[in-house]
């Protein structure tokens, strides 16, 4: 604003001293200049300092901005603190971190319900007894017909070596040696001869005692079943923290809201943490299909070219049986393998090798292939990324680490791309600073 005025003063002397006299003020201003409103504040830049619930005038919360000196000596002083910390009670860390991802899972069924005037509580009690009883049946069931099978190919095994069959007293074990060596011989391979060493294998076999070994497996299966007993009976302690998690979900999603609102057309943090999850879900779905069919239609060609017996009958079966078990990390396509190993072992020997080579491609091709092409490709991950992830949890917790590995990964992606936004680093290339120099003139010729 330009301001010019002139005062016109003039001194009386008077009995009691000096008087002023004021004349008048006379203010010019341009013409279309806008003034400020008394009381108004201006926009001030966004400087950075707090988060709120404003936003910018592009539309975007405030970023919080970390000073320098933050950055180099409170993040190092956190990280060796956060280090000590979980090194010490890592397995509680990690306990909590695998409550949060189960609430994170289940809240959606929650809201589900909530949508139909369930109460939250109910709610989360009808979730949790519902998967609850689902998995005890699934464990009885698989439990169940493991040990079962177990026993009944083990008494098979033990007759194929031991039982003599007809006048001949040959065993099941000796009968295919002398059928392989028949083979070998119609079929210009006379040269090789394994007939009298095949005999001699299976009589060493018949002398170990092969019940012996076949009861030292039925008890390892019975006892691998009450240790699942143990771990479910163990894991009551993580449903009881993530039940806690799941019924405070709503509030603590209502206290982020506050500190960090989203963006205009942004979904709130925890939203984005439950898609993540659930895209996990579903590349984790794709995955079972894709190995559950590669699986099924193997053993169900195998068994149409005469080399797995019955394979076309139990292919379906076998198919979702390794379908279910490749939510495994590393040991899914192991894991899957073993029915119809044993069905294998149980009809003829000979066809579990063929059964075990399917098994062995469909794993590497899994494993180097499939897992991080699709699991990539779900949580927008890089394939190596996710390799580095599976390797890196299955080495810092073993089994437990590689199946957590995958929705931790989701989550961090998740939570890094919230934040990135809303935090910035204060950079250390900052302006020149001032220095006061003084000028010293040189000497002159004449000087010197």
């Amino acid at each position: 604003m330009i301001q010019r005025g002139t005062v016109q003063q003039a001194e009386r002397t008077s009995a009691h001293g000096l008087v002023p006299v004021v004349g008048a003020i006379e203010r010019q201003r341009p013409v279309g200049v806008q003034r400020p409103v008394p009381g108004g504040g201006s926009e001030r830049p966004d400087t950075g300092g707090s988060i709120g619930r404003d936003v910018t005038v592009s539309g975007r919360p405030p970023r919080i901005e970390v000073p320098r000196w933050i950055q180099l000596v409170v993040f190092p002083l956190l990280l060796v603190l956060a280090w000590v910390l979980v090194t010490s009670v890592f397995h509680i860390v990690f306990l909590f971190m695998v409550a949060a991802l189960v609430a994170l899972l289940l809240d959606p069924i929650v809201r589900g319900l909530q949508r139909i005037r369930i109460p939250r509580g109910i709610s989360v009690a009808i979730v949790y007894l519902s998967f609850l009883a689902a998995l005890i049946l699934v464990i009885a069931a698989i439990a169940t017909a493991v040990v079962g099978q177990t026993k009944t190919a083990a008494v098979r095994f033990n007759d194929y070596f031991t039982h003599p069959h007809g006048l001949s007293g040959q065993t099941s074990a000796d009968r295919d040696v002398n059928r392989l060596q028949h083979w070998l011989n119609t079929h210009h391979l006379r040269s090789i001869k394994i007939q009298r060493s095949g005999h001699n294998l299976v009589r060493r076999i018949r002398e170990r005692d092969v019940g012996k070994y076949t009861n030292r497996i039925v008890n390892f299966v019975e006892g691998a079943a009450i240790s699942i007993g143990k771990t479910i009976f163990s894991a009551v302690l993580l449903v009881v923290i993530s039940i806690y998690m799941l019924l405070d979900l709503q509030r603590l999603g209502r206290i982020v809201d506050r500190r960090f609102p989203p963006r205009p057309g942004e979904a709130p943090l925890l939203l984005t943490l439950e898609r993540a999850l659930v895209s996990y879900v579903r590349g984790q779905a794709l995955l079972s299909l894709i190995i559950g069919l590669s699986a099924g239609i193997g053993l169900w060609a195998l068994g149409a070219v005469g080399l797995f017996p019955h394979g076309q009958e139990y292919a379906l079966l076998f198919g979702a049986w390794a379908a279910l078990t490749e939510v495994i990390p590393y040991l899914g396509p192991w894991l899957g393998a073993v029915p119809p190993l044993i069905f294998a072992l149980v009809e003829n020997p000979v066809s579990a090798i063929w059964v075990a080579l399917l098994f062995l491609g469909i794993h590497q091709i899994e494993g180097h292939v499939v897992v991080p092409k699709v699991m990539g490709s779900a949580l927008r991950l890089h394939p190596l990324l996710v390799i580095f992830g599976l390797a890196a949890g299955a080495e810092i917790y073993g089994f437990a680490g590689a199946l957590t590995a995958l929705p931790l990964l989701a989550v961090g992606r998740a939570t890094w791309e919230f934040f990135s936004g809303r935090v910035k680093l204060e950079p250390w290339a900052g302006e020149p600073v001032p220095v006061e120099v003084e000028l010293v003139e040189p000497p002159t010729a004449a000087r010197k």
